[in-house]
């Protein structure tokens, strides 16, 4: 499926993660609930323990409320959460 604005604008505290491909052969496989995010970072909460991943540095499968898997590129959604609701994004396809 093709990453468009209204899913870079989401909220993604509460969703089902997991990391799908990184640099960092630490956070593949890591999967769970979004718990905290900051402008560099998802804290996911992966098996009773936080675990942060530098979103810069990895792709990561989102699972939504209607059970859509939908992955995106973590170096598109660098920024703050609130900054992101005014980003404007050129079309990716």
């Amino acid at each position: 499926m093709k990453t468009t604005p209204e899913l870079i604008r989401y909220e993604f505290i509460g969703t089902e993660a997991k990391v799908s491909e990184s640099n960092h052969s630490g956070y593949v496989g890591i999967s769970g609930k979004v718990i905290d995010e900051t402008r560099n970072s998802f804290v996911i909460l992966h098996e009773g323990k936080r675990k942060t991943v530098l979103k810069e540095s990895a792709v990561f499968g989102f699972k939504f409320s209607d059970g859509t898997i939908i992955e995106i590129d973590g170096k598109i959604l660098v920024g703050r959460p609130e900054d992101r609701l005014k980003k404007h994004i050129k079309r990716l396809w």
